[in-house]
């Protein structure tokens, strides 16, 4: 019996084991519809896994993967576009580990009073841009779909929180968004008597691969094991976020108060039909479909008139972490 207790006595002083520490660096401002993430660094999901996960805001896909290829960050989320034609320009040591939304909500923000119903009449319009935002890398294959000239778009540089502020007050005359945004953007632009209305990308036929989890080719090669436990704990963190969205935002707003209660639940909402759908239960949650993979890959290349030939799409991606 004493043998016993000594050895628990020796068990209960060893040391808790250690925690791996890792930066997630997001695309964007901490909208609703990264309550998936917060809520998980929230209850522990990460810690339980060993790892000591922090957030920071993002300020679009290019600048993340940039960040990434730098050594600034271990993980990000970024747009599979604006991740190929990185690696197809510069072959930044950047890979996708997993694959987030199944469809693209790209899209452009305009004002009902603008009068503007369709990508063709964008034509000569002042459009607000971030640096490396993947609307801009997708916008001429979708103005080319809808018969209209993208070089007449004037791009109007600007940092993620002031693009809706400024299309609200008619500086520029469209805001590249995710749909997913419209609820609370919306609901701004009511307060300023102004109404929003969103032109999805996707109408034109523009049905692509969109945001995922990407990470370092370098933690892939040397710590492969965290990489697994990071993307254990992303999809863990979505699928309870998917069935408690209300305390998932609760949380979220515990993080980052600028956020209205109403409006992470408005964007999670929608953001949960583009990560859980029938493309995710047909294909695997997290996983790539090699039609569809190869499709965003074409169109992605030939918007920024890259040859589609000189890359397979699947050097992009690994499934390696995937359950």
């Amino acid at each position: 019996m004493r043998y016993v207790l000594a050895m628990l006595a020796s068990l209960l002083a060893l040391p808790a084991q250690a925690q791996d520490r890792a930066l997630l660096q997001l695309d964007w401002i901490p909208t609703g519809e990264h309550a998936a993430y917060f809520a998980g660094v929230q209850r522990g999901t990460w810690r339980e896994l060993g790892i000591d996960l922090s957030l920071t805001r993002g300020f679009g896909s290019g600048d993340t993967i940039n960040k990434l290829a730098n050594g600034a960050a271990q993980f990000g989320v970024a747009d599979i576009g604006a991740l190929m034609v990185a690696r197809a320009r510069q072959n930044v040591p950047v890979t996708s580990v997993m694959q987030v939304y199944t469809h693209s909500p790209h899209s452009m923000f305009v004002l009902r009073a603008s009068n503007i119903t369709n990508f063709r009449q964008l034509e000569g319009r002042r459009i607000s841009i971030t640096p490396g935002n993947s609307h801009r890398l997708y916008f001429p294959e979708v103005m080319r779909r809808a018969g209209g000239n993208a070089d007449s778009i004037t791009w109007v540089n600007m940092d993620a929180s002031a693009m809706a502020a400024m299309l609200i007050s008619r500086r520029v005359d469209a805001a590249p968004f995710f749909a997913i945004h419209h609820y609370y953007q919306n609901k701004a632009a009511q307060r300023a008597g102004q109404e929003i209305v969103a032109l999805p990308f996707v109408e034109t036929g523009f049905a692509i691969y969109s945001t995922g989890l990407v990470a370092t080719d370098a933690l892939i090669q040397q710590n492969p094991d965290l990489v697994r436990r990071f993307v254990q704990g992303a999809q863990r963190s979505f699928e309870w976020a998917r069935d408690n969205q209300a305390e998932a935002c609760r949380l979220h707003v515990t993080r980052n108060p600028e956020v209205a209660q109403d409006d992470c639940e408005g964007s999670l909402r929608a953001t949960m039909t583009y990560v859980f759908n029938d493309h995710q239960r047909a294909t695997g949650f997290g996983r790539w479909e090699s039609e569809r993979l190869a499709f965003t890959w074409r169109n992605v290349a030939e918007s920024q008139q890259i040859d589609p030939a000189t890359l397979d799409p699947a050097r992009f991606i690994t499934t390696n972490f995937l359950p």
